[in-house]
């Protein structure tokens, strides 16, 4: 599986993480993004022993989209700050099923961690151990399609919980298109890692190094998403 390269230098590696591939090994033992990079840095630095290359904001593995690692300690830290602060700004597009009540709003919601079973749930305020989470989003388009009503959505995530997006969308009824773990609609089909219609298109961060403003932008690729080129071809036709 190859990755696409976005932007290097040297305290950075900014890339297009594929969906289906984790972001570190698990598991499965198939390949993982962070062994790739590293592999990578090995045969184009030459370099002799393993290099250093650090995760600081993290993308599930059915999900694809933009993602910067860290080439050294210090750059790390200074992009693992811009995560805890909100100033890396992470833009996502989806398609969900079915249709949100307005057009833009903010959606806030305390989420509680099941680690045992790698789920989240949204509960009460003041549930222990539950995290607050918010995001805002803006519909972009809303299909009628041969499997019902589906929206296609833009969403900037302010803060970065565990499976977010995903949960608090789905305890609105209008969860991820092919979403197995959340979606009541895929619930039953085949537990496979496939992707689900959701893509990390926009990063933003200052560089660690020199301090200059960072933006990256890519579109949602891959059969998920299948179905707006669609839809587009019938309004066309």
């Amino acid at each position: 599986m190859k990755v696409e390269i976005l932007h290097e230098d040297q305290d950075i590696i900014v890339c297009i993480k594929p969906y289906g591939m984790p972001v570190q090994s698990d598991r499965s033992r198939d390949m993982d993004l962070l062994s790739y990079l590293r592999n990578r840095m090995l045969e184009q630095e030459d370099l002799e022993e393993e290099p250093y290359l650090a995760m600081v904001h993290r993308l599930d593995r059915p999900v694809g989209g933009i993602m910067v690692f860290a080439k050294n300690q210090k750059a790390a830290a200074n992009l693992s700050d811009q995560v805890q602060d909100g100033s890396m700004v992470k833009f996502y597009q989806a398609v969900i099923t079915g249709e949100l009540p307005q057009e833009c709003g903010l959606l806030e919601d305390y989420l509680w961690k099941d680690g045992r079973n790698n789920t989240s749930r949204v509960v009460k305020k003041g549930t222990k151990g539950a995290k607050k989470a918010q995001l805002q989003y803006e519909v972009l388009d809303v299909m009628e399609t041969d499997e019902g009503i589906l929206s296609y959505i833009l969403i900037e995530l302010i803060t970065g919980r565990h499976h977010q997006i995903q949960v608090q969308l789905a305890s609105r009824g209008v969860g991820i298109y092919g979403d197995t773990k959340y979606n009541p609609r895929f619930a039953g089909t085949k537990k496979t890692y496939r992707q689900i219609a959701l893509y990390a298109t926009r990063l933003e961060f200052t560089h660690p190094g020199n301090g200059e403003p960072m933006v990256f932008k890519t579109e949602p690729e891959g059969s998920a998403f299948d179905v707006i080129e669609l839809e587009e071809m019938y309004t066309r036709e």
